[in-house]
């Protein structure tokens, strides 16, 4: 497989998120990392550069000196990632497309349903990759889960139930640290907090395994410490394609939680049970059976769960080679062209559809709340049948 070129925006010193990224994209030798602007501050985003090995004509002070810049190059990158504040994904996302250039971007893909009509319409017309980083999809037996649901193992789905509650924003203290309160401030967050923060997770990934979508929403949402404007509790009921229920409850305040990812699907004929803080199991109960515990790198596995896979059973896969897992799927398309190229583990990345479902799916469960839990349609104009 070629090695692609890969350029890098956010994700600097101290960043949560930019390591998984780094480790993410060059762990299975499919992309270099070769450009960045890693940082507000262009000194520091510099040196930080450097200090990763960068060179220095690539080391950027900020996006815009980064894209300028590299259009020009002959060896042009075939991948940025955006891994900067929300408020700045639609703006960074939407210019590296119309350059030309194939994009990863953090989650949520935008602040509004309009940003996210308009970066799928440029995706479109650019033919170009857009994906949304809803790492926690590429996780080997969230992979078996999504590949036992398709072949009908647990029998047509009836309830769906998905939770990322953790309580790291549960001391009123921390309301002025600055990586809690941006959080909470719509100015640089949206209209929502723990529900396009974690939430979006949880509903992705029931949307993932399923393969159906969200129609409508019924939400509560509460902000438990006053000084907040954003919700840090949300309690979302959902209604999907297939005649699917289900229920989703995020929480940054529930403390004793940590990361709290867990997903429960239950069928006319088994139920599944898988939770990120143990990734290496999957439950699976048959009708009027036992419960059985399907292992992580078991031989038995599908050829999907398989390839998610690096190192042997026993031994745990943690959330970077998650994240790796959708740079795979990237390069494979890239390699392809975008096309199926008819194989079994053709690309599953995630995509701006996905992104801009999941920032309607938000928006609809703020306006339910502010009508006492209203029911309210989730589905974006462009994506109506």
């Amino acid at each position: 497989m070629t090695k692609f070129r890969w350029g890098l925006v956010g994700g600097g010193r101290g960043s949560q998120i930019g390591p998984a990224h780094r480790l993410g994209a060059t762990v299975d030798g499919n992309f270099e990392f070769v450009a960045g602007a890693l940082d507000a501050n262009a000194d520091e985003g510099r040196k930080f550069s450097l200090e990763l090995g960068l060179n220095k004509n690539r080391a950027y002070g900020d996006w815009k000196e980064m894209l300028t810049h590299e259009i020009n190059q002959t060896d042009k990158l075939d991948l940025v990632t955006v891994a900067t504040p929300n408020s700045t994904h639609f703006e960074i996302s939407k210019a590296f497309l119309e350059a030309g250039f194939n994009i990863l971007c953090e989650k949520p893909m935008t602040m509004n349903i309009e940003e996210g009509e308009a970066l799928l319409s440029i995706a479109k017309k650019a033919n170009k990759i857009c994906a949304v980083n809803y790492g926690y999809s590429g996780f080997s037996l969230v992979r078996e889960m999504k590949n036992m649901i398709s072949r009908g193992v647990i029998g047509k789905i009836r309830v769906i139930k998905a939770e990322f509650a953790h309580g790291h924003h549960a001391d009123e203290v921390d309301a002025d640290n600055p990586r809690v309160r941006w959080r909470y401030d719509p100015a640089q967050a949206g209209v929502s907090a723990v529900m396009a923060d974690c939430g979006i997770h949880a509903l992705h990934m029931a949307c993932f395994v399923s393969g159906e979508e969200v129609l409508e929403v019924s939400a509560d949402f509460v902000s438990t410490i006053s000084s907040r404007k954003l919700e840090d509790d949300a309690m979302v009921n959902f209604r999907m394609t297939g005649g699917i229920v289900g229920r989703l409850w995020s929480s940054a305040i529930a403390l004793g939680r940590q990361h709290g990812l867990t997903i429960q699907v239950f069928g006319e004929s088994g139920g599944l049970r898988w939770a990120q803080e143990q990734p290496n199991q999957l439950f699976f109960t048959e009708l009027g059976g036992r419960t059985q515990i399907i292992e992580r790198g078991d031989i038995r596995l599908s050829l999907m769960a398989q390839g998610a896979s690096r190192v042997t059973i026993g031994h745990s896969e943690g959330m970077p080679l998650a994240f790796a897992n959708i740079y795979v799927d990237i390069a494979k398309a890239l390699s392809s062209g975008f096309h199926d190229t008819g194989t079994t583990l053709k690309p599953i990345y995630p995509n701006a559809e996905d992104g801009l479902r999941s920032i309607a799916a938000v928006h609809a469960a703020q306006a339910s709340s502010l009508e006492m839990g209203k029911w309210m349609p989730a589905v974006p104009l462009s994506l109506k049948d």
